[in-house]
């Protein structure tokens, strides 16, 4: 009996499907990132006899970073696999975010990682908004957790006259992150301040002095 073609291409879509999930998987016990290798998508794995507990382990989460310095009021100390090199082909990662009294974690988003939030100190409002522009937000305190989905803009703000502090996980071992006003005001080469002014219904000498609050990145 044939088999109707649309049958058959179904199955190797499925089949060609799983075999690319199941190629993502790690096929030996773990794989700590040579962070001087080359870095094509993740690390290369360090040989075997050099892999040391350190390479699992990271103090830099234990102590609130230092806010005072920051435009935002809020300072991110990043888990990820550059500071863990035994997280490489996990898809895991972590991070500290500490705020000071009336601090933000402006608008931003993580390509690659969706991401859980849970207060050690304080509370925080916290929100992030879906492609159709609603706004999902909650006033979040200690020892509770929120989440954000992939690769959706979110925020996170401390609205109290204390500091508050959060550990963040990540489903990968390098999530990205990317801020709106950054991005776009702060691009290099710098995007052209006619299309950012038909963007945002803004004349172009305010472009400039918006663009003028975010040094391009190097």
């Amino acid at each position: 009996m044939a088999i109707p073609m649309t049958h058959l291409f179904v199955t190797i879509l499925l089949l060609a499907a799983h075999t690319a999930f199941a190629e993502t998987n790690m096929l030996q016990d773990l794989c700590v990132a040579d962070l001087k290798g080359s870095k094509v998508n993740g690390y290369p794995c360090k040989d075997p006899s050099q892999v040391t507990p350190d390479d699992f382990y990271y103090i830099g989460l234990a102590n609130a970073a230092d806010t005072s310095n920051t435009s935002m009021g809020s300072a991110v100390t990043a888990g990820n696999v550059e500071k863990i090199p035994g997280l490489n082909m996990m898809g895991t990662s972590m991070s500290r975010i500490d705020y000071a009294p009336g601090g933000l974690n402006p608008p931003h988003l993580h390509p690659r990682a969706s991401e859980a939030i849970f207060v050690l100190e304080g509370s925080l409002f916290v929100g992030f908004l879906t492609t159709s522009g609603k706004l999902i937000s909650k006033h979040v305190n200690k020892g509770e957790v929120f989440a954000f989905p992939r690769a959706l803009l979110h925020f996170q703000q401390n609205p109290n006259k204390t500091p508050a502090s959060v550990i963040a996980a990540f489903d990968s071992q390098n999530p990205g992150t990317q801020s709106v006003g950054p991005s776009l005001f702060g691009a290099n080469p710098p995007i052209p301040d006619d299309l950012l002014a038909k963007a945002f219904s803004l004349g172009t000498q305010e472009i400039q002095s918006i663009k003028g609050k975010f040094p391009p990145k190097k």
